[in-house]
């Protein structure tokens, strides 16, 4: 008679095998630069007909010309993107552009104080969805892209089954692949932010329901709990934003943010129903007002209780030409903003192999040595059409980089095995998704950044993701990390097949 394993021994899922799309070229060049080395190696081929030393020289030229695309350094990066970002930098310096003054003693209009950079130009406007509910859309008339936020009451994993969360993971996942089929959508993000509770919620909250006759005990009890608990607690807050695009397309004209309004207000119910089985709990859309208010504490810390406080006598008043800072200064490496300063990472590598559902825990808890810490996970979902182009291109690249790379046999077989097998999900129906992470610490003392890039660092070790800082782009970075829903590839000059190609 066979033995039986009990569900308590079952072994735990493990998730992995994430790939990043590569083009097919001759060593670490790209297809466009594998294609003009052809071309030019014909070239001087037929020059030596002509001349030998106008031959040897187009070589050296030819050369010169494609190092700075094949040097590439342990993230992936070309020397061609470093020395660009370095030149782009330096421009930015001498214009000024570093610098950012705001309000009455600004330069910015009506003595606002209006988010820097690449939000410089965003509008809110409030509207309702089919639940009576009001939301935020932010847009961004540049892109022609539309944000609403939502923010969610994760119930966090302590004390929950290990089956329970194998069960959010997969509803999770569910949710994201259903992505695709939202019409207009571009991009999702999720932000954890974590930051000093000041009590101030739990303060009012306890006095509201405290009763002018309660027992003296009692009362002295409830006084000790405001007076201890928050010491040394943190407040955790998750907000999805989804972007979607009102740019034309096929068979549809340019839609403004009135005739979004419309469109994302009859998607939301059902979008905020879906997150329920992803252990995000209560879902529901943020109003103007709110997102305002985090997105100026974000770039003030030092107004936070306050902000606390008067949400809870009856409102900040928070609108979205004050929420950006009243002043910020921006270094290769690190980010002044008001009262804080910041340093930003991006993710250049996600987890080699096989990872457990938790290994982004101790990435996303809180750390003594970082102020406030913001760890943002950015989604771009392909509709079906795309994907099945996608997957195919990677495993058509991958069997020619199998026949014609010189790296070892096991390498090339493992890549080609994890083109083959994303491949087959695809066509069995899984989404494919493109997802990278942002992280930024905030602290109150400039001496202290020190220590949160090494408590940053350090974390990134046993979530298994390799870190970048983000040199040179600090305050595009630490936007981009707010949850106000940027997209950077539509930002950038050049566009992602241009891109992807080098």
């Amino acid at each position: 008679m066979a033995a039986t394993a009990s569900p308590d021994e079952q072994p735990q899922p493990t998730y992995g095998n994430w790939r990043r799309p590569k083009t097919g070229g001759l060593g670490n060049l790209g297809i466009g630069p594998s294609i003009l080395l052809i071309l030019g190696l014909a070239v001087v081929m037929l020059t030596t007909l002509v001349s030998r030393t106008a031959a040897v020289v187009l070589g050296l030229l030819l050369l010169l010309g494609l190092l700075p695309l094949a040097v590439r350094d342990k993230h992936g990066r070309t020397l061609l993107e470093r020395i660009g970002t370095k030149m782009a930098w330096r421009r930015a310096e001498r214009r000024g552009s570093a610098l950012y003054r705001s309000g009455p003693l600004g330069r910015t209009g009506y003595g606002t104080a209006q988010l820097p950079g690449l939000a410089a130009r965003s509008t809110v406007m409030e509207a309702g969805d089919s639940y009576g509910r009001r939301f935020a859309l932010i847009t961004y008339p540049s892109t022609s892209h539309h944000v609403v936020v939502l923010t969610t009451e994760a119930d966090g994993a302590g004390l929950v089954d290990q089956r329970q969360v194998d069960t959010w993971v997969a509803h999770w996942g569910g949710w994201l692949a259903s992505l695709a089929n939202e019409p207009g959508l571009v991009g999702c993000s999720v932000t954890v932010e974590t930051a000093p509770d000041t009590g101030q919620r739990l303060r009012t909250e306890v006095e509201s329901q405290m009763a002018a006759d309660a027992p003296a005990l009692a009362q002295q009890m409830l006084t000790e709990v405001l007076e201890q608990y928050p010491v040394g607690g943190a407040s955790i807050t998750t907000r999805i934003a989804l972007t979607y695009s009102g740019a034309p397309a096929a068979g549809r004209p340019r839609r403004d943010a009135d005739a979004m309004a419309v469109e994302i207000g009859l998607r939301l119910p059902s979008l905020t129903d879906g997150l329920a089985m992803t252990g995000a709990g209560a879902a529901r859309p943020m109003t103007a007002t709110e997102i305002a208010e985090a997105v100026r504490v974000a770039y003030d810390p030092a107004v936070g209780p306050l902000v606390e406080q008067a949400r809870a006598e009856g409102g900040t008043g928070i609108t979205w030409d004050e929420a950006g800072p009243l002043a910020a200064d921006e270094s290769w490496d690190s980010y002044r903003h008001d009262s804080a300063h910041s340093v930003t990472w991006c993710m250049a590598a996600a987890p080699r192999g096989e990872v457990l559902s938790s290994v982004l825990t101790g990435l996303l808890a809180p750390h003594p040595d970082i102020d406030r810490k913001r760890i943002t996970l950015l989604y771009r979902p392909h509709d079906p059409a795309s994907a099945a182009k996608i997957v195919e291109d990677d495993k058509r690249d991958a069997l020619v980089r199998a026949g014609s790379s010189p790296r070892s046999q096991a390498a090339t077989a493992a890549e080609l095995q994890a083109a083959e097998q994303t491949a087959a999900e695809e066509a069995s129906g899984a989404g494919v998704v493109r997802f990278g992470l942002l992280a930024t610490a905030t602290v109150a003392d400039p001496d202290a950044l020190p220590r949160a890039r090494a408590a940053m660092e350090g974390l990134a070790g046993p979530a298994r993701i390799r870190l970048r800082p983000v040199w040179g782009t600090q305050s595009a970075a630490f936007a981009a990390c707010l949850p106000i829903g940027l997209v950077l590839p539509a930002h950038l000059l050049l566009p992602d097949s241009v891109r992807a190609s080098i």
